[in-house]
């Protein structure tokens, strides 16, 4: 994961759809303490953002100094950079050590971690046998403009990062290892409505902080051609200036270690 989403980090910041806070809500009512929070590839802080409301503290970890550069304040959330070089012990020592964390979160980032190595070390830092995990993803699938985005899945494609599959397969293939309690599970995630209130506009550069379309974009290859973004427009509708409800399809798995 590291350096794929540098250089479009402000634009990432900026652009990316915004998580709904009844999710967060949900999930902070799953823990019985509210203590601390580590939300794992915070990226631009926004899941952090979101899960400080419900704990007194939230660590935020992120491989990209320059994601954490851009990443939203809060006195509750305490940002760390973490490169790949940081070793398991080294983590679990900076998150507070084993069994010191309520309630992991990996928003939209899990599939690019080295799955084995996170999962190693959130099942240490896990508070047991109460505290949770939770990860999703969320795919350009939008419910109301289907024809639009399947056109742009199909050109986007051929040039993505393999690890990307997890989040077009809706984490349905992704490796979960934890116990379910009714809230997805391996192999068959929850799926959830996201609806988020977007111009064309945002949609378009929420699309080109992507990396796929960023790292083509720097071998010169323009993804998002005039011929596609002619076709958004037109299936947009007449009014390309205001905002219009988009229903993003998101998955989520939700689970706790596994009692030994």
């Amino acid at each position: 994961m590291a350096g794929l989403f540098d250089k479009q980090a402000e634009q990432y910041a900026q652009l990316r759809p915004k998580y709904p806070k009844e999710w967060f809500s949900m999930l902070a009512s799953l823990t019985p303490e509210h203590k601390v929070a580590w939300d794992a590839g915070t990226g631009s802080g926004q899941a952090a953002l979101s899960v400080a409301e419900h704990y007194d503290q939230v660590i935020a970890t992120d491989v990209s100094a320059a994601q954490l550069k851009h990443a939203g304040r809060h006195p509750k959330v305490r940002y760390l950079h973490t490169p790949i070089s940081t070793s398991e012990d080294e983590l679990v020592t900076m998150l507070g050590g084993d069994d010191s964390i309520d309630f992991i979160v990996a928003a939209c980032a899990v599939h690019w971690f080295d799955l084995p190595f996170f999962y190693s070390v959130a099942n240490r830092v896990l508070k047991k046998p109460h505290g949770i995990i939770a990860v999703w993803t969320y795919n350009y699938s939008i419910r109301n403009l289907e024809k639009m985005m399947t056109k742009v899945l199909e050109v986007v494609k051929p040039y993505n990062d393999p690890r990307v599959q997890y989040g077009l397969d809706g984490y349905k293939k992704l490796p979960f290892p934890f116990e379910s309690f009714g809230f997805g599970s391996e192999g068959n995630p929850m799926e959830l409505d996201m609806e988020v209130d977007m111009t064309l506009d945002e949609l378009i550069g929420s699309l080109k902080a992507g990396s796929t379309i960023v790292k083509a974009k720097e071998q010169g290859l323009d993804l998002l051609s005039d011929e596609i973004l002619e076709e958004m427009r037109r299936e947009w509708g007449d009014s390309t200036i205001g905002s219009r409800k988009l229903v993003f399809l998101a998955y989520m798995l939700v689970g706790r270690p596994k009692s030994n």
